[in-house]
């Protein structure tokens, strides 16, 4: 009964694991439990699965924990230590002793994967506003992946999103959920496909992809620009 509660409380079983993580169900039974963190563990992938199964850094736990200890390694612009640390959709991570800069994206599978990109992107971070809290003289916006901000009331909706820099959180830009607005999608059957909004029809948006128009809720509409992308989703 000991032995049972502790793997249940450290680990989970790899069948039951999330659809967007793409590791391999068969052969090893069990996968470490992410920590409580900013992400929901649905919606993110811990710095085992990163250094293990993605970048391919390491083959056990014991040397991605030697990895984070003895080298600098950030996530939105903070050194993280805990190898079960949650790194999720739009994420930044950056390896200065390589000069490495990855963002994490969802394939067209659903799945998460990380993009190399330039390293002067390394502090930028595009970040979904999925609520408001209103103060005396500002606006606390709630982000999707837990931060919260300050910012000035009336500036900033809902379904909107903010390019922000990390770690500071300072405000650069503010994209609105609207009409010729540029989203990626994080959800649906089109899920890591982004394009111009076309037409928005209550709760589905319409988005032109090339030449191609899909159709999809609102809610998977994750904006990250005016027209074209700010920061970079696909891989050069």
């Amino acid at each position: 009964m000991i032995i049972m509660g502790s793997i249940g409380e450290k680990h989970l079983s790899r069948l039951a694991s999330p659809k967007k993580w793409d590791v391999r169900k068969k052969g090893i039974k069990y996968i470490a439990r992410p920590s409580a963190g900013p992400h929901k563990m649905a919606e993110g992938v811990h710095l085992i699965t990163v250094f293990r199964d993605m970048l391919k850094y390491a083959k056990t736990v014991k040397e991605v924990r030697s990895i984070l200890l003895n080298q600098e390694i950030y996530v939105d612009g903070k050194r993280r230590k805990n190898e079960k640390f949650m790194v999720g959709l739009m994420d930044v991570l950056f390896i200065p002793k390589t000069k490495e800069t990855y963002r994490m994206v969802l394939s067209k599978k659903g799945k998460f994967k990380l993009i190399p990109i330039d390293e002067k992107e390394s502090n930028l971070k595009v970040c979904k506003i999925n609520g408001k809290t209103a103060l005396k003289k500002k606006t606390q916006l709630n982000l999707y992946d837990g931060k919260n901000i300050l910012a000035d009331k009336g500036e900033h909706k809902v379904g909107g999103s903010v390019l922000v820099e990390v770690p500071s959180l300072k405000i650069k830009d503010s994209f609105p959920l609207e009409k010729g607005s540029y989203v990626y999608l994080s959800g649906g059957k089109h899920i890591g496909s982004a394009g111009v909004i076309e037409e928005i029809k209550e709760k589905t948006i319409i988005i032109k992809k090339d030449k191609e128009l899909i159709k999809t809720s609102k809610n998977h509409a994750f904006v990250i620009g005016k027209q074209k992308p700010s920061i970079q989703i696909e891989q050069k």
